[in-house]
């Protein structure tokens, strides 16, 4: 017998929430139809992070620091010595491990900038394809152009194995 009041009360309060929640369907909801309007540019993406790149009309899109740039300042600029292995797009060079503290190539030893390492986290450092440029503005510094990504970073030549 007590049973039933108790599962009487108890359905009472599961259902009694659940009407007081119900309104009026035929009527919108307060919000619906309401769109905020806007005059200005609304991009199709959300905001991504800058990594220096060349975009498709061959533009160095990053590379305005200027010489003056402390990040890049060496107070021994060609430390090493200097990279003669060959520059620019007729020179590919496929990467034979490493990480962006020491990564090498045919023999050759580099470092990445430590400032532009935050720009190679998606480098595979064993097969990747770069290609160096000479760096017009930051003595000391080539640049590394990876292939596949289209990005590039500061880089060091630290030297030849066995050097």
């Amino acid at each position: 017998m007590i049973k039933l009041p108790l599962l009487l009360a108890l359905s009472i309060t599961i259902a009694v929430p659940a009407f007081s929640q119900d309104r009026d369907r035929s009527q919108p909801h307060p919000r619906a139809g309401r769109e905020a309007t806007s005059s200005g540019h609304i991009p199709a993406q959300g905001p991504h992070r800058f990594v220096p790149h060349v975009d498709a009309n061959d533009r160095w899109l990053g590379h305005d620091s200027g010489p003056a740039d402390p990040h890049l300042h060496l107070d021994l600029p060609w430390e090493h010595g200097h990279f003669t292995a060959g520059f620019g797009s007729g020179h590919v060079f496929r990467l034979e491990g490493g990480s962006p503290e020491r990564f090498w190539f045919n023999g050759y030893f580099f470092d990445v900038a430590p400032y532009e390492y935050q720009f190679v986290d998606n480098w595979l450092w064993d097969h990747d394809s770069i290609v160096i440029y000479e760096d017009p503005d930051h003595d000391g510094w080539y640049i590394a152009y990876n292939v596949r990504l289209g990005t590039y970073v500061h880089v060091m030549y630290l030297g030849l194995a066995g050097d």
